[in-house]
């Protein structure tokens, strides 16, 4: 009688916690597949929008000009919409420490990005991704009555589902989502939420016409001279990722403190742009420059000093005031880089600039797995070990910079040892309780 009844009691506990699950499984499905669903559908309108404006500066290089100008209607834009100051650290700080985020800084990156890249700035379009999605995450999770924590996970849901609308790598953005926050840490419990909100966002974004970004690129065989090599260049490009860091928060604290009224800020960071750009007599460095990066990977083309010059446009572009992103400015100097140091390794010049797109995002975002998972949606399979062997390195040689200060990277680069830091500080100044 007794077994009968522990039997029974048994059987209520698993059906119980089977209900559990289920029902956490259909409130995140459901979660995450409206958030994917607003997210592909702003994502495909974000990324048609970039191109357009993209394409009519190309057509009318005077609107060049007027960087200034739209400068000051960003600063504007965000005084009006009382967002000044909120940024991509603002949606990992919401990740932290659950501190909200206003739902008026949708329409101003939206709008401000596409202002930079319509006149000329040199931007990316992730930063406005990560904004604009962990605020869709975030205020569907307040509609569905989430609690602290889970309102963090839908955070998530949104930037992972935003970053794929644009660059249709849903797993990529999926594994990015959880380890650009805190570096050392993954919450398995948020990889369904983040995932299924990638892939509704993907199959949304393709129906609205956006291509995923796909290069084609042909892998040398897999030798020990050519690892050798590969391992050269992905160090190098771990040094250069902590410049292009380095550079993107010394620009922006100089011209902070230089001149600390914003509205003169945006004024002389946009005549510098005019400036160098008519110094280098060609708009090469401003918009994200995807044309350049295509033309690295496929055709195996870069100027020499490119990479420099880019690191240089987008400091003072972001440092300025401009709004737009960093990984995409990463792509480019890591492409370009890579163009040209890797054939002087005796790497073929595409293939090298592939291997320094996937490393130097590594290296600027501390994101080692997410970077492999890129070059494999990027690149496809072929050469997957040199580029996980790139990305680990970069990861290492990057050293403690990063493009989010508010990141923290939990664990030493080099042993096991907890030091719980933020990006961009020092390991010695961190707290080491003791070895893991």
């Amino acid at each position: 009688m007794f077994g009968r009844e522990d039997a029974a009691r048994r059987l209520w506990a698993v059906r119980q916690s089977a209900g559990a699950y289920a029902r956490a499984l259909c409130k995140w499905v459901l979660l995450a597949g409206s958030t994917g669903l607003l997210c592909g559908a702003l994502g495909a309108a974000f990324h048609h929008a970039v191109e357009l404006v993209t394409g009519v500066r190309e057509a009318h290089s005077w609107l060049l000009l007027l960087l200034p100008a739209a400068g000051l209607a960003v600063v504007f834009l965000y005084r009006k919409l009382k967002v000044e100051g909120v940024g991509t650290n603002d949606v990992i700080d919401e990740v932290h420490l659950g501190k909200g985020l206003p739902l008026t800084l949708l329409p101003a990156i939206f709008l401000s990005t596409v202002l930079t890249h319509l006149f000329g700035g040199s931007a990316g379009r992730e930063g406005a991704a990560l904004q604009m999605g962990g605020t869709v995450g975030y205020h569907v999770g307040r509609l569905f009555r989430l609690d602290d924590r889970d309102l963090r996970t839908a955070t998530m849901t949104g930037m992972a589902a935003f970053f794929t609308a644009l660059f249709g790598t849903p797993l990529a953005a999926t594994v990015f989502a959880m380890m650009v926050i805190s570096v050392g840490v993954f919450y398995h419990a948020d990889f369904i939420p983040c995932l299924v909100a990638s892939l509704v966002a993907f199959g949304v974004s393709i129906l609205l016409g956006v291509a995923p970004t796909r290069f084609a690129v042909a892998a040398p065989d897999l030798t020990a001279l050519m690892l050798l090599r590969v391992a050269g260049l992905a160090a190098l490009c771990g040094l250069v990722a902590s410049l292009f860091c380095h550079s993107v928060h010394f620009a922006e604290r100089k011209m902070h403190s230089l001149l600390p009224n914003p509205w003169a800020r945006v004024a002389v960071g946009g005549a510098a742009v005019v400036l160098l750009t008519l110094a280098v007599g060609s708009q090469t460095y401003n918009g994200a420059g995807m044309r350049t990066i295509s033309a690295a990977i496929e055709g195996g083309a870069a100027p020499a000093f490119g990479f420099l010059l880019k690191i240089l446009f987008t400091a003072i572009t972001l440092g300025a005031g401009f709004k737009g992103g960093e990984v995409v400015p990463s792509f480019f100097v890591g492409a370009t880089f890579g163009c040209v140091v890797g054939p002087l390794l005796g790497i073929p010049a595409g293939f090298a600039a592939a291997i320094g797109l996937a490393a130097v995002f590594c290296g600027a975002t501390n994101c080692p797995v997410a970077s492999i998972f890129l070059s494999i949606e990027m690149f496809g399979g072929e050469g997957l070990l040199y580029f996980a062997l790139a990305c680990g390195l970069s990861y290492i040689f990057s050293g403690y910079s990063g493009l989010y200060s508010s990141q923290t990277i939990l664990y030493s680069k080099l042993k096991a040892r907890y030091i719980n830091i933020h990006t961009n500080s020092s390991p010695s100044s961190a707290h080491e309780p003791g070895e893991r």
